[in-house]
């Protein structure tokens, strides 16, 4: 009974108008009845099969119930999809832009991930052409070498450029001896200061104690004390020679030096590529060594540029150099002289103004000492 019952459910056609409400709103209460009965006493949808019979048919077809909700998924995938082209066409009403639902987003997704590609290969790429430019420069420069150390290879010479170079390394050399030994001096001769400074203070404490000397301890006490005041001047002088000394050889110079570094390293680029270029202008001349040949000329042509550059930079250089050497090393040269002078003349009022005519401002005693802040 029950599958008859089935099959006239099943075959049973009730048609709905616009509104959702039933055409014929009588129904048989009988059929009623039977289709209620068949709900309560029939097999549960969620764990079998629904069995549905063609109208007056003897054939049978089990549709699974994983294909209801294989249905209600789709059916849920079509609403939402229609939502989604509802809002994109509120979104781009003014504008003739078709809308595709989760077309922005697959294409923006692999717009961004083709585009991180692309820089990451394009950052590849660069690091690897410096690379391989930076080992072939290596290479042709190692060779350069090679050949000039063991007589095979020809080299750039400017004999009057090379000349000045030689002079500033040898004047440079002489330069730092004179600044060690001015350093030198400066310790010795701030020891000895200190020394006279404690022995003062002896002197001063002994004519306190010692009455029956009291006069040839204090005469002795203002003498070491005025030969250390004295002493921290010519300090003062000695240590504005000793800064402008370094000055001169440590930044001046070396500043100097540095370039004529970068113009030997261009230099021997230079006849590295101008070497490589004469072998290739010696070998065939076909397709692919004009081709080299052409490259060659090229590179040829900027290491050539860079090296003139450099040169004429280093003659600038060294014209300034020589030019401040000569203005920094004859003040200084007369301050020494004069300080020296003055301090073991006991010439005080001198002293004090060959300091005043250099611009030179002793630090009160105790300024180089941190306060007790800074010690903690």
């Amino acid at each position: 009974m029950a599958d008859s019952m089935m099959s006239k459910a099943a075959t049973m056609e009730i048609p709905i108008s616009s509104n959702g409400d039933s055409r014929n709103l009588a129904e048989d209460d009988s059929l009623e009845q039977d289709l209620q009965q068949v709900m309560v006493s029939g097999p549960n949808l969620n764990e079998t099969s629904i069995v549905s019979g063609g109208y007056g048919g003897t054939t049978e077809g089990i549709i699974p119930t994983s294909s209801i909700k294989d249905l209600r998924m789709k059916s849920r995938g079509v609403s939402i999809a229609s939502s989604q082209i509802a809002a994109c066409r509120l979104a781009h009403q003014s504008e003739d832009i078709p809308c595709i639902p989760g077309s922005n987003m697959h294409h923006g997704g692999s717009n961004s991930s083709m585009t991180a590609e692309e820089a990451t290969r394009g950052v590849a790429v660069e690091k690897f052409d410096i690379v391989k430019k930076w080992g072939l420069n290596t290479y042709k420069c190692t060779k350069q070498m090679i050949s000039e150390r063991f007589g095979r290879g020809s080299r750039t010479v400017d004999l009057e450029l090379e000349a000045q170079i030689e002079v500033l390394r040898e004047t440079k050399r002489k330069y730092e001896n004179v600044l060690h030994l001015a350093r030198a001096l400066t310790n010795h001769f701030y020891s000895m200061v200190q020394t006279q400074h404690a022995l003062g203070d002896t002197f001063a404490d002994l004519s306190q104690k010692s009455p029956e000397l009291r006069d040839e301890f204090g005469y002795n006490a203002e003498t070491q004390k005025l030969l250390c005041k004295n002493g921290e001047t010519l300090l003062g002088a000695i240590n504005f020679f000793v800064s402008s000394i370094n000055t001169l050889v440590n930044k001046t110079m070396e500043d100097t030096l540095m370039t004529i570094k970068m113009y030997e390293n261009a230099r021997l680029e230079f006849d590295a590529y101008r070497a490589d270029l004469e072998e290739l202008n010696m070998g065939p001349r076909d397709a692919v060594t004009m081709a080299r040949i052409e490259a060659a000329q090229q590179q040829y042509q900027i290491h050539k540029d860079k090296y003139e550059r450099l040169r004429s930079d280093v003659s600038i250089k060294l014209k300034f150099l020589e030019e401040n050497k000569v203005k920094v090393m004859h003040k200084q040269l007369l301050l020494f002289h004069n300080a020296i002078s003055a301090y073991f003349a006991g010439n005080q009022q001198q002293l004090e103004q060959t300091l005043k005519q250099f611009n030179i401002k002793l630090k009160p005693p105790g300024a180089d000492k941190p306060s007790w802040l800074e010690e903690q």
